[in-house]
């Protein structure tokens, strides 16, 4: 049995729970008996010697060890943990920059059996028809893909341009499919806060649904958070310390604890072994891995062993992946290892390193020593072609012209916490020329629905940039986004990515370096996660060599998130230089000339 969209009512097949009660009497035998394995109750914490029996998708009897053994089937769990399947409450699987079908066949060996998935990197490329191609490539998967309707496409209108434009009518023909669990993370959160008409229609439109409406809380606190509850949301994913975590957890919110900002993990940890207890609020999620990250450490089971590797006790973090994932979801049938339960099943060889020897979705058996046992189809992708409507560019296209012979020219100030900076600059030949320390940021509106120019910005607290990197994953409208120190090397990676019709490039001292092609819809690869995998480390390498890092925050990783004018201080756009919290563009950086 594949998973679908009938759940959870296909569990409420009479002859399936007929055939269920029958095998737990030992009136007729389990289609699987899993025996000899240590159940980890997600309610008690207890470890106990348990036998599973299994009919269909269907959890018929836990029991005690070899009192009921007449199986089809047998699976040996001697020396393995029995848990439920993880469950990943908040990701984006354009992040790791594969399909489902390769992702499913990534994770599933490691045990996360569900995840959540809010698709608006397409729904900002794509629009609808993008959503819709999420939801049919996820069908028939033997991972469960639960897909939300994304509320901000794009995350900060009038800020951006992205491919489409998402308002309360589009979400509610999105919330009318079946397939769809709800509102993906709500990201305008002034929009919320301040009842603009746009934003409270999009979340009215949850509202009326019945369906899950969740949360990008970055920074709120004090009234703001209390106004972004009361607006209708549930959860949150961005957090920012210890204190906001807990914070947020005293707020009712659900939290949806993420493992793509590893700095900030021991002190969550910390915060939560002092509280005691670990709340049922508590989830766990992914939110962005990057490809090779995925491919060498896993999914969501490499954050429960971070947390577990920080301190946590195993029990903790393994019911926030589980029961407390399940009882966010509305779902019932998942999250527990009991009688009249989903069979997802995860057999862990350990509690620290948490090795998959054997998993099971629906009571199949799917992956077995880190294989899958199988079948995973893929699904046409054509429709995702051709999304980089852009011309050719010139060295001239990223410079920041201007007459006179200096400038006073606003930046864009350190990464991630952006803020305002100021620099002084010689003009020389009709263009800025940015001082030493100071590097370019350009986008370049690519969806096609205005002149696909760069508006170039300038950078500083970035470090030294030798070369340039271009990417057409630029969160989250998409656009065609540029770092480099020099306007050639820029030309140079920004042509290449247009040529492959989206993805990633390095160049430096005028020559291409690396290349990552990902032509569907400019953020995916139909390739295999290897294959992508080691690409991607080509280009992460790549830019090491052109780039200084200094973690946490001045890292690779920042590049991404570089034009997010969601959050708070200034972003590069397609638009020019966002701020929303000024509520305005700045078309050139230029503030004044002074000679």
């Amino acid at each position: 049995m594949t998973v679908g969209s009938n759940e959870p009512n296909d569990l409420h097949d009479r002859i399936l729970r007929d055939r269920a009660v029958a095998a737990a009497r030992g009136d007729l035998p389990f289609d699987l008996l899993i025996h000899g394995g240590t159940l980890v109750d997600m309610v008690t914490g207890e470890h106990r010697r348990t036998d599973v029996g299994i009919v269909g998708p269907l959890i018929a009897s836990v029991h005690e060890p070899d009192t009921l053994s007449e199986a089809v089937e047998r699976i040996d769990a001697t020396g393995t943990f029995i848990v439920p399947g993880l469950i990943d409450t908040h990701m984006h699987i354009e992040s790791s920059m594969v399909t489902p079908s390769a992702y499913a066949r990534t994770v599933l060996p490691r045990g996360v059996t569900t995840i959540v998935w809010d698709p608006h990197e397409f729904g900002n490329v794509s629009g609808l028809d993008g959503v819709r191609w999420a939801i049919e490539a996820s069908q028939g998967l033997p991972l469960r893909v639960i897909p939300l309707a994304p509320s901000c496409v794009p995350s900060a209108p009038g800020l951006e341009l992205a491919g489409a434009d998402f308002g309360p009518r589009e979400l509610e023909e999105m919330l009318a499919w079946p397939e769809i669990g709800g509102v993906a993370e709500v990201m305008n959160m002034r929009g919320v806060i301040d009842r603009d008409p746009r934003m409270t229609g999009i979340v009215q439109a949850g509202l009326n649904s019945g369906k899950l409406i969740c949360g990008h809380a970055r920074g709120l606190a004090g009234t703001d958070l209390n106004a972004f509850q009361a607006a209708g949301i549930i959860s949150d994913h961005e957090l920012i310390s210890a204190e906001d975590l807990m914070a947020k957890i005293r707020a009712g919110l659900t939290i949806e604890l993420r493992g793509s900002h590893d700095h900030l993990l021991p002190e969550f940890v910390a915060a939560l072994n002092k509280l005691g207890h670990l709340p049922q609020t508590v989830t766990l999620c992914t939110d962005d891995v990057f490809p090779d990250d995925l491919h060498e450490n896993g999914g969501l089971d490499d954050v429960v062993r971070r947390l577990v590797a920080y301190g946590l006790q195993p029990e903790w973090a393994l019911r926030a992946a589980t029961l407390n994932a399940a009882q966010h979801l509305g779902r019932r049938d998942l999250g527990l290892v009991a009688a009249g339960r989903r069979a997802d099943l995860v057999l862990f060889e350990d509690l620290n390193g948490f090795k998959a020897r054997h998993v099971l979705t629906n009571g199949r058996h799917v992956a077995s020593k880190g294989v899958m046992k199988v079948e995973v189809p893929a699904y046409p992708a054509k429709s995702l072609h051709g999304t980089v409507k852009l011309q050719p560019l010139t060295e001239r296209d990223f410079r920041i012209p201007a007459q006179g012979h200096k400038a006073r020219v606003a930046t864009i100030d350190r990464p991630r916490f952006t803020r305002w900076g100021e620099i002084v600059a010689e003009i020389q030949d009709g263009f800025v020329s940015p001082p030493e320390g100071t590097a370019y940021i350009a986008v370049a509106h690519r969806h096609g629905r205005k002149p696909g120019l760069p508006r170039v910005g300038l950078l500083t607290g970035w470090g030294k940039w030798t070369g340039a990197f271009c990417t057409t994953v630029s969160h989250d409208s998409h656009n065609l986004t540029v770092f480099g120190g020099n306007p050639r090397d820029m030309s140079i990676a920004a042509n290449a990515v247009i040529a492959a019709g989206g993805g990633m490039a390095v160049a430096s001292e005028g020559k291409l370096d690396a290349l990552l092609p990902l032509p569907l819809a400019g953020l995916v690869s139909d390739a295999e996660m290897a294959h992508v995998a080691e690409s991607f480390k080509d280009i992460r390498s790549a830019v090491g060599r052109i780039a200084t890092w200094q973690p946490p925050y001045l890292v690779f990783k920042a590049c991404f998130g570089a034009t997010l004018a969601c959050n708070a201080g200034p972003h590069q756009t397609d638009c020019g230089i966002a701020d929303v919290l000024e509520g305005g563009v700045r078309e050139t950086p230029i503030l004044e000339i002074l000679a």
